[in-house]
């Protein structure tokens, strides 16, 4: 695992002890990890709705890959 130093605001210090204070997170590290993979799913989900979206309106290619890179 890799170590990262990352400067914050005095409110996210805030928050981060106070969570840690509630016995919600163990440490800051573990608020910043579950963050990120939040983060990462929120991409992956928003990406995912922008592709069904682009299916329903008709953005999409059928056919032989192949034949359609050389169209573009």
């Amino acid at each position: 695992m890799t170590t990262i130093t990352i400067p914050i605001t005095k409110d996210l210090e805030s928050f981060l002890e106070e969570e840690i204070r509630e016995g919600t997170s163990e440490t800051k590290a573990h608020i910043v990890r579950f963050a990120l993979g939040r983060l990462r799913e929120e991409r992956a989900l928003s990406r995912l709705a922008e592709a069904e979206e682009d299916i329903k309106t008709g953005r999409v290619y059928k056919g032989d890959l192949k034949k359609l890179l050389t169209k573009i």
